[in-house]
């Protein structure tokens, strides 16, 4: 392997702080667990000003509160600094709230409970989430838990009452600079695998195709392409082209992590389980001279 770490370029990725939450999903079966799962994770907008999630990973019967399978989601939400604290709590809820209602309550037999270990805060499902039920829903102990019963018309939703939140560590990334597709696809499906070992990660966006950068000219949107990096720019933007010839496809890996320490062991993961793809002729990060966030995680200083 260490033959191989002259691939890995000698940057950093940046990364930012963030608040997250780690719950605990089941359903009767795993087909609806699934899609549970999946719905309420899918879509990554931090970068617009919402949450995002991802799936950490899948637990057996033994596993779970109600001993039926269950998942391991964490939702993140960026935290802004020129207000208090308390703010970004309440907006995280909020948008909590929303994947949770539309995502998970409205499939049959689901339940949430709460599953961060050394909390920061908790926050009440009550208002947001208990109050679906019009004034109906009720409060008991289930499964040595407090949990709120909301009435529904396929009987009924579950979800602990009080849900965690912490700091964490978002936006740590690798980027893949490969010569052919099918390299996309491998190095890809590697890195995912490598990464999902890790306890208490997440990657958002699984393999991304659209990079992008702080800087835009149409801020209403977000953040637009980081165009010295798209393929297709490189003839158009010559000497400002930061594309190595013969590479054709650069996809990234983003990485969440309840801490720094999960972050890195993450990144090593991932990193190592590409260097050994053919066509992946160098592995990079996405940095922005601290324009996104504090954080450093120097690549090279991962392989001692």
């Amino acid at each position: 392997m260490v033959k191989k770490t002259e691939k890995i370029d000698d940057t950093y990725a940046e990364a930012f702080e963030g608040i997250f939450t780690r719950v605990i999903v089941t359903a009767d079966d795993e087909k609806t667990l699934r899609n549970a799962a999946e719905d309420a994770t899918a879509t990554p907008s931090i970068v617009i000003g919402r949450i995002e999630g991802g799936i950490e990973r899948w637990l057996s019967e033994r596993e779970t509160p109600d001993k039926r399978k269950g998942a391991i989601l964490q939702f993140w939400g960026g935290i802004d600094p020129r207000k208090p604290f308390s703010d970004s709590v309440r907006k995280f809820m909020v948008e909590l709230s929303y994947r949770i209602r539309q995502d998970i309550l409205v499939k049959p037999f689901t339940a949430v409970f709460d599953a961060l270990q050394n909390a920061e805060g908790k926050m009440d499902m009550m208002e947001r989430v208990g109050h679906c039920g019009d004034g109906y829903e009720w409060v008991e102990k289930r499964f040595k838990r407090t949990v709120i019963i909301v009435p529904i018309m396929v009987p009924d939703f579950i979800i602990e009452r009080y849900i965690g939140y912490a700091h964490g560590v978002m936006g740590a990334n690798f980027w893949m600079f490969c010569k052919t597709k099918e390299a996309v696809k491998e190095a890809g499906e590697k890195a995912l695998n490598a990464i999902s070992k890790v306890e208490g990660v997440i990657t958002p966006f699984d393999v991304c195709s659209a990079g992008s950068k702080p800087e835009t000219r149409y801020p209403w949107i977000g953040p637009t392409t980081n165009h010295p990096y798209c393929p297709s720019l490189r003839r158009k933007l010559g000497k400002k082209s930061k594309v190595p010839r013969g590479v054709n496809y650069i996809p990234e890996i983003v990485i969440n992590g309840f801490s720094m320490q999960a972050v890195k062991k993450a990144m090593k993961a991932g990193i190592k389980a590409v260097l050994d793809v053919k066509d992946v002729v160098k592995v990079s990060a996405g940095n922005y001279g601290g324009k996104l966030g504090p954080y450093k995680i120097y690549l090279r200083e991962l392989f001692p």
